[in-house]
């Protein structure tokens, strides 16, 4: 795996550093590219050299911000970043008349006579969505679901008719702007049961090409894991191991997410520990890190999680002690 292919996905797969109201993905040492990663890559690159917008959407934890930003890199554009936000309205994405300009000339050219005039214009100012469309910029639209429906109208004759309707206050003073030709968007979405998310218009949906995110492939998250702490492969697969047992367990079973397996990793480097159940730190970790509300099994009102996690720990260990003897 080369230098420029690895790096924790999701925590951010490139570092976008700012410029102005755009970030530049530029390439990180800690991305992890496997062959899981590269296919969706290429799967949304062939969609957007096209011209159609992707939609990457999953639960929690499954890298598609990570992915869009990595995607995006890939285009060699400026990326316009959007996050959703319930509070947005249509102006947050176009723009919106911020105020007004008074200027009054003064004529006393004769000294005998002085004529005075006084005009007052709106001050318009663009926001990222019109900046995108007008600078052929790539548009990454974070959570959109976040945002209320009625909020991303403008999206829809953006990526149809390749046209933004502007208000007529705008500072070209025309009612719509022609969307230029290297315009790309990506959008990410959580599913529409968790909180704070909107049902998306059919319209809008209909325009893109949605790629679904599930929990990554073994290898992935190994990869991932090891990346992003420095421990050993080893310790590595037994963490991820034991948080995919977890994630079998419960009810929507989405949760424990790689964020798990990296905070483990991470917390026993840094202790100098191992994924071993006979290190005390090893357990307390794993039963503070994965015992919160993931599985939301309880007996009694009390949670089963604790004994849950040590089992699994166990379960894990004793699979791996006979895969082991099995091979000799």
């Amino acid at each position: 795996m080369g230098t420029n292919n690895v790096k924790a996905l999701k925590d951010s797969c490139h570092k976008p550093p700012v410029n102005g109201d755009n970030v530049v993905p530029e390439a990180s040492e800690e991305f992890v590219n496997t062959p899981y990663v590269k296919h969706l890559t290429d799967r949304a690159l062939a969609y957007l050299e096209v011209g159609y917008p992707v939609h990457f959407s999953g639960p929690a934890g499954t890298g598609k911000t990570t992915i869009a930003f990595h995607v995006a890199a890939q285009l060699g554009r400026p990326v316009t970043l959007i996050h959703g936000d319930d509070e947005f309205s249509g102006s947050d994405l176009v723009g919106r008349n911020s105020g007004y300009r008074k200027q009054k000339l003064v004529d006393n050219f004769v000294h005998s006579v002085l004529r005075a005039e006084e005009s007052m214009n709106t001050v318009w100012v663009d926001n990222r969505l019109t900046t995108a469309c007008q600078n052929g910029y790539v548009l990454l639209y974070d959570e959109f679901t976040r945002s209320r429906p009625e909020a991303n109208n403008a999206l829809l004759s953006v990526l149809e008719e390749k046209i933004l309707n502007l208000p007529k206050l705008c500072r070209t003073g025309q009612g719509y702007m022609e969307v230029h030709p290297g315009f790309r968007a990506i959008f990410t979405s959580n599913p529409e049961e968790y909180a704070g998310v909107h049902k998306t218009q059919d319209a809008l949906m209909d325009r893109l090409v949605t790629i679904r995110l599930e929990h990554y492939d073994l290898e992935t998250e190994i990869e991932i894991t090891m990346t992003r702490s420095g421990i050993s492969r080893q310790d590595a697969e037994i963490i991820v191991d034991i948080v995919k047992q977890l994630r079998k367990t419960g009810v929507n079973n989405h949760r424990p997410t790689i964020r798990s397996s990296i905070a483990i990793a991470r917390i026993l480097a840094y202790r100098k520990g191992r994924a071993h159940p006979e290190d005390p730190a090893f357990r307390w970790v794993c039963r503070d890190v994965l015992g919160t509300d993931t599985a939301k099994v309880t007996r009694g009102g009390e949670p089963l999680m604790p004994a849950k996690v040590d089992e699994i720990i166990d379960k894990c260990f004793e699979n791996k002690q006979e895969k082991e003897r099995t091979k000799k």
